[in-house]
C-alpha cells in the first residue's frame, strides 16, 4: 500500500491554469497534488552569441525553488551569490527536454526563456516544471503563429515527464515525497506524447533493480506521460 493510497499505476491529482500573470507570453501554474510550480514563457528578438547568424531559434530554462516550498524554510540562492549544483542541473535538464521537442527552424531567429519557479515542493518538482514549462512554451508560440511571425508551428508534440520507483518492493508511478524519500530505486522519465524517449534518470537509492523492473517502470512513466499530454492539450488550447 502506497502512503497516499493511491494505486502503483496512480498519478496524483493534476491540474493545469493558464494565464496566470499578465506580463509573460505564456504562463501557467501546474499543480501535481501537493508540488505547485509557476511557468512563465519570455520571447525575446535575440539568441545567445554562439547562435547568432544561425537563422536557429533557442529555447532554455531557469529553475529555483521558494524559501517556504518545503517542510523548513531555504536560503534564496541568490543571497549566497550563486546557484546550486542541483539547480543548476535541474533547469538544464529542463532546457534541453524542451528543445528536444521544437524545430528551431520554425522557431527562428529568437529565444524563448521558460523560468520555473517551484511554490510548494511535495516531490517532482523537476517533473512537474518541464510538464508545466511545455505549456508555457505552447501559449508564447501560439501568440507568435496568432502574430504571423512565424510560418509553421515549431513545437512538434507535447513534451512531459514523470518520476517513477520501486517502494517497498513494488514499481509505482508519480512518486509523492514520503515515496521518493523512501524509495529503493526512483528515477525520472522524459518523453514526448507519442513515447519517444527524451532523457532517462535513473538510480539505485538502497536496491539495485533489473530489467525486467526497469521495463515495467518504463510502462508506467509512458502511460503517465499520456495521461498528462491529454491535460496539456486541453489547458492549452483552452
Amino acid at each position: 500500500m502506497r502512503p497516499s493510497g493511491r494505486n502503483l499505476s496512480e498519478m496524483r491529482p493534476v491540474s493545469i491554469e493558464t494565464g496566470v500573470t499578465k506580463h509573460a507570453e505564456g504562463s501557467c501554474m501546474i499543480r501535481v497534488g501537493d508540488t505547485h510550480v509557476l511557468c512563465t514563457a519570455t520571447i525575446e528578438d535575440r539568441v545567445p552569441p554562439f547562435m547568432k547568424g544561425s537563422g536557429l531559434g533557442w529555447v532554455t530554462a531557469e529553475y529555483g525553488m521558494l524559501p517556504r516550498s518545503t517542510t523548513s524554510r531555504m536560503r534564496r540562492e541568490a543571497t549566497a551569490g550563486k546557484q546550486g549544483g542541483r539547480t543548476v542541473e535541474i533547469q538544464r535538464l529542463i532546457g534541453r527536454s524542451l528543445r528536444a521537442g521544437v524545430d528551431r527552424v520554425a522557431l527562428g531567429e529568437r529565444q524563448i526563456t521558460v523560468d520555473c519557479d517551484v511554490i510548494q515542493a511535495d516531490g517532482g518538482t523537476r517533473c512537474a516544471a518541464i510538464t508545466g514549462g511545455w505549456v508555457a512554451l505552447r501559449l508564447a508560440v501560439n501568440k507568435l503563429i496568432k502574430a504571423g511571425d512565424i510560418l509553421s508551428d515549431p513545437l512538434v508534440e507535447p513534451i512531459g515527464a514523470v518520476s517513477c520507483g520501486i517502494y517497498a518492493g513494488q514499481p509505482l508511478v508519480d512518486l509523492d515525497y514520503p515515496e521518493d524519500s523512501e524509495a529503493g530505486v526512483d528515477g525520472n522519465f522524459i518523453m514526448t506524447a507519442s513515447g519517444q524517449l527524451i532523457e532517462v534518470q535513473m538510480s539505485a537509492e538502497g536496491a539495485t533493480f533489473n530489467r525486467d523492473q526497469m521495463t515495467r517502470l518504463m510502462d508506467l512513466a509512458e502511460a503517465g506521460v499520456r495521461e498528462l499530454a491529454e491535460i496539456q492539450r486541453a489547458a492549452s488550447s483552452a
